[in-house]
C-alpha cells in the first residue's frame, strides 16, 4: 500500500528529506515537518523560496504522472510592480527564457491578473513594503516545470516575482491550509 501526503511547504524549506551536502547541513528540510514512511519522495519541487502546496507520495508510478505535462500546476506570483495587460499577454503565450544553459521558449500557459490579494498565510521572511512601489499579483497555470520557470518568466517579462505560492495541482489545492501542515490523503487526482 502506497501511502501519499499534501503539504503547505513553509518558505525557507528545502523539497528534499536530507542532504549529504556540507553546505546545506545548516538547512531545514522536510522531514523537520513530519514522519514520513520510507521511500516518500516529493512530487516535483518547490525552490527555497517558493511556498505551498506540494505532494509526496511513495509511489514512484504517481510522481511519474503528476510530473508529467498532463497534469496543471496552478500558481500565484506577487511580482514587483503593477503588471500590464501586454505582459500578461506575453506570458501568456510563452516567452524565452535560460535554461540548462540554453534558451528555451515556454509553452502556452493561462495567465491573468488577480483581482484582489489573495488570502494566504502570512510569510516568515517579510516582502519589502508598498513604500519601495506597487506590487501586483497573477495566477500562472503551466503543465511544464523547468526550474525556477515562473520567475524566470515573470522576470522576462519586466516584473520579477516577490513571492510565489502554488496553490493547485491537478484538482488538489491548498483548502486554507497553515504553513508547514500535512495532510495524509487516500490518492491523488
Amino acid at each position: 500500500m502506497h501511502r501519499h501526503f499534501i503539504i503547505y511547504k513553509p518558505y525557507g524549506y528545502l523539497s528534499q528529506f536530507a542532504s549529504n551536502d556540507t553546505k546545506q547541513q545548516s538547512k531545514k528540510f522536510l522531514g523537520l515537518l513530519g514522519d514520513f514512511p520510507e521511500g516518500t519522495m516529493p512530487i516535483g519541487r518547490l525552490d527555497e523560496k517558493s511556498e505551498g502546496l506540494l505532494l509526496l507520495t511513495t509511489d514512484g508510478k504517481m510522481s511519474d504522472f503528476v510530473n508529467s505535462k498532463k497534469v496543471d500546476k496552478e500558481y500565484y506570483a506577487q511580482v514587483n510592480g503593477e503588471i500590464s495587460m501586454n505582459a500578461i499577454a506575453q506570458l501568456s503565450k510563452g516567452v524565452e527564457i535560460g535554461f540548462e544553459g540554453k534558451k528555451y521558449k515556454t509553452k502556452p500557459c493561462k495567465v491573468f491578473k488577480l483581482d484582489a490579494i489573495p488570502e494566504l498565510p502570512t510569510r516568515s521572511q517579510k516582502i519589502r513594503d508598498d513604500r519601495h512601489g506597487p506590487t501586483s499579483w497573477i495566477s500562472i497555470t503551466l503543465n511544464e516545470g523547468k526550474f525556477r520557470q515562473v520567475r524566470k518568466m515573470t522576470s522576462a517579462v519586466g516584473y520579477p516575482t516577490l513571492r510565489l505560492v502554488r496553490v493547485r495541482v491537478g484538482n488538489i489545492d491548498l483548502n486554507n491550509m497553515q504553513v508547514g501542515a500535512v495532510v495524509e490523503v487516500t490518492g491523488f487526482l
